[in-house]
């Protein structure tokens, strides 16, 4: 890529919607120092009418469709802040000769927040978070009995950069960690050492006790007293969590979502809340965000909704604009653009 920069030698950056603001903030704060950068924050509705000022997007929940990329003529990066790209038409930017990337949340510490609000709502889950404010609330002590993580065994749907950091700290609460990956082939039951060496991740073997494919994840859901769904949606993996996932987990097991709320079925994790057959959920995301608070799903008090903060920290937020920052300014420069994962 060449130098990115408009007649007056600005180079403009576009973050795309309402919500999650500390990612722009927190970028302005790291490229104030430099007057020829330019970023802006703008509202849904003015995306398409001013998209054809800038050089570089940057993504956060709203969807650029093929008319709207089509109109940025100056664009050469759209790139999300995080690892999601669902809300890009990817082949549209191909077409128009944009290049996309995402942010690697291995280098950012975003897999290692989310898998910390993983065991967040895990223990939420198993100590009974919601009725223990009620004990709370009535004065009562002792009351409700919880359970441990020792002991559970853990099946984690998706095993990337989230699945690997959630992995390493679930092995100190004494589980037993299952785990799927598209690429793996359903193995023995016998653990993995850690001498068998590293795999394509570079990591010991010995973070997983029993791992598959994504074929074998109904199998694994009858082993299961946690499910961990970390997957990317696609159009192969919505509603991968639906009734027949679900039928097929242990009466009264937990399912934790940290990916995309199109992942779970709506419908099915409802109607197996009310069955009492899903032992609970908790999700960092939801069918439609912001999630209506006078939704049915609130009335069990086993589930737990947090609004998508898994990966806002400021650890997380802080390193991820830094990365933005550098591809910024490696784009006005006109030099070599690393630290972010191009997808076209």
């Amino acid at each position: 890529m060449g130098t990115e920069s408009g007649e007056d030698g600005v180079t403009r950056v576009l973050f795309c919607g309402p919500y999650f603001p500390a990612s722009h903030n927190y970028t302005r704060d790291y490229l104030n120092q430099y007057p020829f950068i330019q970023v802006d924050d703008v509202a849904l509705d003015d995306v398409p009418h001013v998209i054809e000022n800038y050089h570089i997007c940057v993504v956060k929940n709203k969807r650029l469709d093929s008319d709207t990329i089509a109109r940025a003529k100056q664009m050469k990066l759209i790139m999300q802040f995080g690892v999601g790209l669902e809300g890009v038409d990817i082949d549209a930017a191909t077409k128009n000769g944009i290049k996309v990337a995402r942010i690697p949340g291995d280098i950012t510490g975003n897999a290692a927040s989310c898998a910390e609000m993983v065991i967040y709502l895990m223990l939420g889950l198993l100590r009974k978070q919601n009725e223990m404010q009620v004990s709370v609330n009535q004065r009562k002590l002792g009351e409700p009995i919880g359970e441990t993580l020792f002991g559970k065994t853990v099946l984690i749907v998706g095993f990337g950069n989230i699945g690997v950091d959630l992995a390493k700290r679930l092995r100190p609460f004494g589980v037993k960690i299952i785990a799927t990956r598209r690429s793996w082939c359903l193995n023995s039951q016998a653990p993995l050492q850690s001498n068998a060496g590293l795999d394509q991740n570079g990591m010991s073997g010995d973070l997983v006790d029993v791992k598959g494919s994504h074929n074998d994840i109904c199998n694994f859901a009858g082993e299961a007293d946690i499910v961990v769904c970390c997957l990317s949606l696609n159009k192969d993996t919505v509603g991968i969590i639906n009734d027949s996932f679900i039928s097929s987990m242990r009466k009264g097991a937990l399912l934790i979502n940290i990916a995309r709320g199109g992942l779970l079925d709506y419908e099915a994790v409802a109607h197996h809340l009310e069955s009492g057959h899903l032992g609970g959920l908790g999700t960092d995301v939801a069918w439609t965000e912001p999630f209506d608070p006078n939704d049915k799903i609130f009335k069990y008090k086993n589930v737990l909704l947090t609004p998508h903060v898994a990966g806002v920290t400021e650890h997380s937020y802080r390193s991820m604009a830094k990365v933005v920052g550098d591809v910024v300014l490696q784009l006005h420069a006109g030099t070599s653009v690393t630290g972010i994962e191009f997808v076209n």
